[in-house]
């Protein structure tokens, strides 16, 4: 790869704090990259907007997503930008290449019913179930990311008020409450696990040997949970995220506060769990409406 790539993501990772799991995309994008230059015998240097729509054509013919090709453009869209700030003479040939359209869908998301269910199987669970019900907890409670939960320290959580100040995408420091069934787990957690465990740091979350947990290891946390529970198939941390915002919002939480919670830049990210809360709107509209139903 060259020195101009491996400084790009030197940045990504420094200054805009990207999750291992965001970069290791990014890095896989401008590998791929490499592998076209390579086979169209292209240079990095002289690569221009006609390369530019063929590499679209060639991605496409990889039957990828539409949000996979949108994706890998934008990394070599934010590439070459990063690249112009080096050297003045780059152009980016990827500036004015169309976006294909992106597929419309429907998050995922638990059922209250679903997600108290995943709650009894962490509480049944003597030797390690106190650390899972933080990670459940805090995930639900907050709708925070998974790179965000493995960097929280017990300075950035307040028992007060209570909440935690997490570093988000950007190095964006935000607040976010959580409720009393958090900050219990959080207290039984910190009295009963956690100073069974030898440790020389300040990070909440361990894992079994006492050492920071990693992203890796929250996910083999969250399948081994599902595993031992019944009635739910599928877990990811992003999921919870999905969770926190579709029940915030079907319990009445306005959309910017919600924006603000997830700490997203545009509010139209947001938005998309508005479609998820369709059955919750027609249930207030049939009861609140004059001529919703037809009299007995």
């Amino acid at each position: 790869m060259k020195k101009i790539q491996q400084a790009y993501l030197f940045m990504l990772k420094v200054e805009k704090q990207f999750s291992d799991h965001t970069l290791k995309s990014y890095h896989d994008d401008l590998e791929q990259f490499n592998n076209f230059l390579a086979q169209e015998q292209l240079d990095l240097s002289d690569f221009e907007y006609k390369d530019a729509r063929n590499y679209l054509s060639y991605l496409y013919s990889k039957n990828l997503k539409r949000t996979s090709v949108s994706r890998k453009i934008s990394t070599l869209r934010s590439f070459y930008e990063y690249w112009m700030t080096q050297d003045e003479a780059v152009v980016n040939p990827f500036i004015q290449l169309v976006h294909p359209k992106k597929e419309h869908y429907l998050p995922h998301f638990f059922y209250e019913e679903e997600m108290e269910a995943l709650f009894d199987t962490v509480e049944n669970d003597l030797k390690k179930g106190l650390r899972d019900r933080v990670i459940l907890e805090l995930l639900y409670a907050t709708g925070i990311r998974v790179s965000e939960l493995v960097h929280i320290k017990e300075q950035d959580i307040d028992m007060n008020s209570p909440g935690i100040k997490v570093l988000g995408k950007g190095g964006k420091e935000r607040f976010i409450p959580f409720g009393e069934f958090c900050k219990q787990s959080i207290e039984r957690y910190l009295n009963s696990f956690k100073p069974k465990v030898n440790s020389d740091h300040n990070y909440l979350l361990v894992n079994m040997k006492g050492d920071p947990i990693t992203e890796r290891g929250v996910r083999h946390v969250l399948n081994d949970v599902v595993k031992r529970t019944t009635g739910v198939t599928e877990i990811h941390p992003h999921k919870l995220r999905h969770t926190f915002a579709t029940h915030m919002l079907n319990q009445g939480a306005d959309l910017r506060t919600v924006q603000s919670l997830l700490g997203h830049v545009n509010l139209s990210t947001t938005g998309r769990y508005t479609h998820v809360t369709n059955d919750q709107l027609r249930k207030v509209y049939l009861n609140a409406h004059p001529r919703a139903k037809k009299e007995n």
